[in-house]
């Protein structure tokens, strides 16, 4: 199994309009497969790559062109700084978990088999999945569950988490989870509503949609006039955010209008409307199903 098949390769890199010149960011690298199109690009320009998980590392490129930052790209601006690099021409982000991190029992990630409750994307990240069943309280379970999941009985799901920690149950594995929610499970919808779980567990071990809004308004600084911003998104709640950022310059999707009522915004977008995978895509890579490309150009 490769490290990570990228969805919509050839739309997200044409919509990068690369110049073999310019400066451009991977902020999600993992197995280089974004990177490797875009050098291919490039002559004189130049390719920093972002991945906060270590295993990454093991795909780096050997070539003068390529920067390397085992980095959160929350910390995009202030590291490309450090390296001399005031702005950049492209930026491109391929959200969500890579194969290698679905496909490792030992991370966590995967309800399909057993594995310890780990979920961190960056391995040396205080806070484990299992850690928030055994500290939150029912409360915050149920608004993580319902924020995160958007699951409608999240509140049934933290009262369920509770009872079993009353009860001295272990929370500390995926057979462990499994065995206290699966009677809440709607009947033939149980991989839909794990997966729902799963999700709002790890967007909050890795504090995912906080790290994206802040990665966002630091590629706006960065971006040269022209330059664009592409964003592979894989559920509804972090394409809302992209959406509404590319469209408005803000994530409440608030449209802001000059004196003469004209609307002001710091992008424009290349793609009005949402590009998806194909059917041939999907056949190939059934996990691009989901994958939501948005591209725009900063003004």
């Amino acid at each position: 199994m490769a490290y990570h098949v990228p969805a919509l390769l050839e739309e997200s890199i044409r919509g990068l309009n690369i110049r073999p010149s310019g400066i451009y960011v991977d902020v999600t690298f993992g197995g280089g497969g974004h990177s490797g199109e875009i050098l291919k690009h490039l002559t004189t320009g130049r390719l920093i790559a972002f991945d906060q998980d270590e295993d990454a590392e093991r795909n780096i490129f050997s070539d003068s062109r390529f920067t390397f930052l085992n980095q959160n790209f929350r910390f995009l601006k202030n590291n490309l700084k450090f390296i001399d690099i005031p702005s950049v021409d492209g930026i491109i982000a391929d959200l969500g978990v890579s194969f290698h991190q679905f496909d490792e029992p030992t991370r966590g990630f995967t309800f399909r088999q057993d594995a310890p409750l780990d979920m961190r994307m960056n391995k040396n990240s205080p806070q484990k999945a299992s850690d928030l069943l055994t500290s939150l309280n029912e409360t915050e379970l149920a608004d993580l569950f319902y924020g995160y999941g958007e699951l409608t009985n999240s509140r049934k799901i933290a009262r369920a988490i509770a009872t079993a920690r009353m009860q001295k149950k272990q929370l500390l594995t995926v057979n462990d989870i499994d065995m206290v929610l699966r009677k809440l499970a709607p009947f033939g919808q149980e991989h839909k509503f794990f997966a729902k779980v799963f999700q709002a567990l790890r967007i909050a071990v890795n504090h995912e949609i906080d790290y994206l809004k802040e990665m966002l308004l630091q590629a706006l600084e960065i971006l040269n006039p022209g330059g664009r911003l592409v964003v592979i998104t894989y559920h509804s709640l972090e394409d809302r955010v992209v959406k509404n950022f590319m469209k408005t310059g803000n994530f409440e999707g608030e449209v802001k209008k000059d004196f003469y009522g004209n609307p002001v915004t710091p992008f424009g977008q290349i793609n009005r409307k949402v590009i998806i995978p194909s059917e041939e895509e999907i056949s190939i890579n059934n996990r691009a199903r989901s994958a939501r490309l948005r591209i725009a150009e900063k003004i």
